[in-house]
């Protein structure tokens, strides 16, 4: 097997499984029930939710709070995701580059089409910043422009190339372990010791390229709101 065969889709009977992989760690969360007293587990996850609302909702406008339920489902999606692709035997839907671009472009251009919905001649004018001599104003256009449009691809691109870097080390150092474990025990300890060290790594880098998605989503509905 390569390096790379962990990143293929898993399959059934030439049926593709992504669609399990990504509905499967919904299941984990404690379902709502009617009892006036809550469990532990329940009360931790709405406390969870209401942190990450609120710290999304933070930075936009009384406008933007529409955003706030696509946002914060969005965040928990990918933190759990992300989480449990770290598990042996699992599969990490957002590794896929299609996976993260079906994630971020609509997203993004739904931020832009909001924008040039509701106040057309402030969206527009981001493309121009004020001041700016004559002759450069096309180039400053076409740089803006070019900008603006290369953002879904940076947003699927920095999810995609940090998780996936992240699991190719773990296997790399992985593998390193197990062969020395008989020749040199020493170095494998060593390597060992790195690769928990980086397990703990890769858990902080889930959780903050999930964050780092949707808080640059919020960031760009804030500029056309």
């Amino acid at each position: 097997l390569s390096f790379f065969d962990q990143f293929s889709s898993p399959s059934l009977l030439g049926i593709p499984l992504v669609l399990i992989s990504m509905t499967f760690p919904a299941l984990l969360l404690p379902s709502q029930d009617n009892r006036w007293v809550t469990s532990r587990l329940s009360t931790l996850q709405l406390w969870a939710v209401n942190q990450i609302t609120k710290q999304l909702m933070m930075p936009l406008d009384k406008k933007g709070h529409k955003w706030a339920l696509i946002l914060t489902s969005l965040m928990v999606f990918l933190l759990l995701i992300n989480l449990l692709g770290l598990l042996p035997y699992t599969f990490t839907p957002t590794t896929q580059l299609s996976m993260s671009l079906a994630l971020a472009f609509p997203l993004w251009l739904a931020t832009l089409l909001t924008g040039l919905r509701n106040q057309p001649s402030t969206t527009l004018g981001h493309l121009l910043p004020e001041g700016t001599p004559t002759l450069l104003i096309p180039a400053l256009i076409l740089i803006e422009t070019t900008s603006l449009l290369i953002r879904p691809i940076a947003l699927g691109v920095r999810l995609t190339a940090n998780l996936t870097a992240g699991h190719l080390l773990i296997q790399l150092i992985s593998t390193a372990t197990i062969s020395l474990m008989t020749t040199m025990p020493v170095v494998s300890l060593l390597t060992f010791l790195i690769l928990f060290l980086l397990t703990i790594l890769e858990v902080a880098v889930a959780m903050i390229q999930a964050y780092v998605f949707v808080l640059l989503l919020s960031l760009y509905l804030q500029e056309n709101i």
